[in-house]
């Protein structure tokens, strides 16, 4: 084999009670992609944020076609043709995607920013991922599945020899994932180094030529794809196999616990009709842009509805509530944990708190009373796994996996009686999404009922007592447990409908 393109030796890293990596090595070659799975807290991010110059290891070295490198932040890193696809989007909301794309490249002519070339190359390159936004759309009125391709957009702009891809495929439809995987082909033939990181492991198999496998910050394994199965990389990952949770389906199906009648918001949603029963698990499903969230939300009060009725049980009888209302007894994970689930700075007890404050309020209203605050906080981040140094550790320092654990410990502190779960396992190794199922199949054995939105058919079907499925706002088709996929893909994408 040909020297490698990129060499990372003996890196280690610490944080504040945590040794992120301990020795890790990395060999990337040119015009190939280099698959990079672990559980969460593996230090998998760590590892490619001391390559995009986001931090500095504390000891090791890179070497970039034989010669050592200093990488002094992330400019450093872009000025040796690196680029860093994070996880969580590093974009403006509020300038347009143009602007984002260009923010430190911009062409000039005469001293003035040229937006007309600007705008041609940024069409040009969403084009290339099937994405015909107009460039001067604001990036906070694009789905995040847009969003994800306007970053990606941004790098390939770059020009970079080694391109870091950090769950590229989170927000994407299936058509959207096929146009960056031809993307990441045509750039491999141009002989860019590929390092694509992912929880799904059938990505690694379709477009990485190797693979390797960090586990508690140590590099434990990998090797060419094709010598390697799906299996021994779970085992390689977490130490020992362990498979998907699907749920027994045991719980009775109660009584309806919410019902919602011609729910319509203009130009999004139209005439959603449904019920909840209490002890169900109700599967939600459609593509990129059929109004998932946008119900989520709806229902929650966040977003304003134009018509349509909300019925909750209370004391023993559905009544007629307002969205607002319905947050007494709605808990909702939301579809961002950085966004909208979480206050970064903040500790994990308090973000473990924050939608249980009524019930944590001292005898001296309106002061919290910390003493049961810390004591509940300890409890879930036991129950949940939760891997934190210190309850006082900022949110923001956790890994991606456990920063989802804390938006979950927050409603299960609360525990009301209907969940509204939008992309609960999103970003989540095999092992925590184990965990994860497991506690929904839980909550619903203890009579919960569950609204469950999962961009994973897999996981929305091997949990879920029967399926709507929404597409442009309206849901044209309901299944029972046991439909194929390919009945619901089918309905998704408009191509027939079933009651």
């Amino acid at each position: 084999m040909d020297q490698p393109y990129l060499r990372m030796i003996d890196i280690a890293k610490s944080f504040p009670g945590v040794q992120a990596l301990k020795g890790v090595n990395l060999d990337a070659f040119a015009g190939q992609a280099l698959g990079l799975v672990g559980a969460n807290g593996a230090g998998k991010s760590t590892l490619m944020n001391v390559l995009g110059g986001v931090v500095r290891a504390d000891v090791g070295h890179i070497e970039i076609l034989g010669k050592t490198v200093e990488i002094n932040g992330p400019l450093g890193a872009a000025l040796l043709g690196i680029a860093f696809i994070h996880q969580e989007l590093a974009l403006m909301p509020t300038l347009s995607v143009v602007e984002n794309v260009f923010i430190s490249s911009f062409t000039t002519k005469g001293g003035l920013i040229d937006f007309r070339v600007a705008e041609e190359r940024c069409a040009e390159a969403l084009a290339r991922l099937g994405c015909d936004v107009n460039p001067r759309t604001k990036v906070r009125d694009l789905a995040a599945g847009e969003r994800q391709l306007v970053e990606i957009a941004r790098a390939l702009l770059v020009n970079a020899r080694i391109i870091i891809f950090d769950e590229p495929t989170s927000s994407l439809t299936q058509k959207e994932q096929k146009h960056l995987f031809a993307v990441i082909e045509s750039l491999k033939k141009e002989g860019v180094a590929i390092i694509y990181i992912t929880h799904f492991l059938d990505e690694i198999f379709d477009i990485c030529e190797r693979v390797e496998v960090l586990r508690d910050g140590q590099t434990v394994g990998g090797g060419f794809c094709e010598e390697l199965t799906r299996d021994g990389l779970i085992r390689l990952m977490i130490g020992d196999t362990i498979s998907h949770y699907f749920r027994e389906r045991k719980a009775q199906i109660g009584e309806p616990v919410l019902e919602v009648e011609g729910l319509r918001r203009e130009g999004i949603l139209e005439d959603i009709n449904f019920t909840l029963h209490k002890g169900e698990i109700l599967g939600l499903w459609g593509l990129m842009g059929s109004g998932r969230t946008e119900l989520a939300r709806c229902l929650t009060g966040l977003d304003p509805i134009s018509s349509g009725s909300i019925k909750v049980r209370t004391n023993g009888a559905l009544e007629e509530i307002s969205p607002q209302d319905a947050r007494r007894w709605l808990g909702l994970i939301t579809e961002s944990r950085r966004d909208d689930g979480l206050l970064l700075p903040m500790s994990v007890t308090e973000n473990l708190s924050l939608a249980n404050l009524r019930a944590l309020l001292s005898r001296i209203w309106p002061f919290v009373d910390s003493g049961r605050e810390r004591s509940l906080g300890q409890q879930f981040v036991d129950v949940l796994h939760i891997k934190t140094p210190r309850l006082e550790q900022p949110v923001e320092l956790l890994s991606g996996g456990n920063q989802q654990k804390v938006v979950l410990g927050r409603w299960l502190q609360r525990n009301p009686a209907i969940y509204i779960m939008d992309e609960p396992t999103r970003g989540l190794d095999v092992g925590a999404k184990a965990e994860i199922h497991k506690i929904i199949a839980d909550l619903a054995d203890e009579s919960k009922a569950i609204l469950l939105i999962s961009s994973e058919i897999e996981e929305m079907m091997g949990l879920s007592d029967r399926y709507l499925v929404l597409n442009r706002g309206r849901i044209v088709a309901q299944y029972p447990a046991g439909a194929g996929k390919e009945e619901l893909m089918a309905a998704a994408a408009g191509v027939r409908t079933h009651d």
